[in-house]
């Protein structure tokens, strides 16, 4: 089953989150619900409201319950994009101008925290004390690898184990409480619950690490940004990582480091790292990931919700976008 079937079967509760999604940030202050919204109407995956919706499937599952987790999710994922693009100083998020371009960096900070609250807003809605401790630790750790992430910029010094622990905050933990705070949303036993979430947290890993690989080896029209842009912008990914350290080019790389010239030479950087095997290794350990994430539903019952989220996974190591 691959994503657009699973997606299909899911259309209209999809679509529902989809309309909720756009009537949740709706304000009478023109500027800010233009900003806000200009990234929604770029589209993108919607994996997170995905997640919460399946994790709902394993206990009383109902669409209109489920949006009060679904829709802060993606809405706190989105306030986070439109965060980062004012730190990277970035042009493009998924094809589009990102909000910092088209109004500026004030405008971009304020859409963002807007965004934020509104997520806040709506879960509180639903009288879960579990709920709001779960999303409350999480976006402390969010935080943590945001900062982490600045920390490291044009680090070289930093290992791998530095790098899985910040994909890990900035990526991973949000995928695995949308499939976490679905079940428990829809009342799912705890030992459900559990395997909700470590399932969300290995897929979560992979997802990221496959996104640090597309930024080398996809193209502008497949990223909606150019290729590359991480590593131009200082963010240093395991496929880089891997190149600096261990990889065929590592005496290249280190020359340039030692001299401090290698943003001089970051367009041959990126080349290489495409050639190395560090591209190789980082899809490895995403496999890796995934096996971890199919072994966790292995002794589930056999059913759609268990199809779609071993569908999702498989989706996840083989995309190109």
């Amino acid at each position: 089953m691959n994503l657009v079937d699973i997606y299909f079967k899911m259309k209209k509760d999809v679509q529902y989150i989809e309309d909720e999604l756009e009537k949740s940030i709706d304000t009478e202050v023109r500027e800010l619900y233009q900003s806000s919204t200009h990234l929604l109407k770029a589209g993108g995956k919607r994996i997170r409201p995905v997640f919460v919706l399946l994790g709902g499937k394993w206990g009383d599952y109902d669409v209109k319950r489920l949006k009060h987790v679904a829709v802060p999710l993606e809405l706190i994922h989105m306030a986070t994009l439109v965060h980062d693009d004012v730190i990277d100083d970035a042009d493009k998020r998924r094809g589009r101008e990102t909000v910092r371009t088209k109004w500026d960096n004030k405008i971009a900070m304020y859409a963002g925290d807007y965004i934020f609250a509104r997520a806040l807003a709506i879960v509180a809605q639903l009288p879960i004390p579990q709920l709001h401790r779960i999303l409350a630790h999480a976006m402390v750790e969010v935080c943590k690898g945001e900062i982490e992430q600045v920390k490291d910029l044009n680090n070289w010094e930093q290992n791998f184990r530095t790098y899985l622990r910040r994909i890990k905050r900035k990526t991973a933990l949000l995928i695995a409480i949308s499939c976490q705070m679905g079940a428990v949303a829809s009342g799912a036993p705890q030992n459900i619950v559990r395997k909700m979430y470590w399932y969300g947290y290995n897929v979560g890993m992979a997802f990221q690490i496959t996104d640090d690989i597309l930024d080398f080896t996809g193209t502008e029209k497949q990223l909606g940004k150019p290729a590359g842009s991480d590593l131009v912008n200082g963010n240093i990914t395991l496929p880089a990582l891997y190149t600096a350290h261990h990889g065929r080019f590592r005496d290249r790389f280190q020359s340039w480091i030692a001299d401090n010239t290698f943003w001089d030479h970051v367009d041959e950087a990126i080349q290489l790292v495409r050639k190395d095997d560090g591209i190789a290794y980082s899809q490895a350990l995403a496999e890796r990931y995934i096996a971890r994430a199919r072994s966790v539903l292995a002794d589930l019952p056999d059913n759609q919700a268990k199809t779609s989220l071993l569908g999702i996974a498989d989706f996840i190591i083989e995309r190109k976008f």
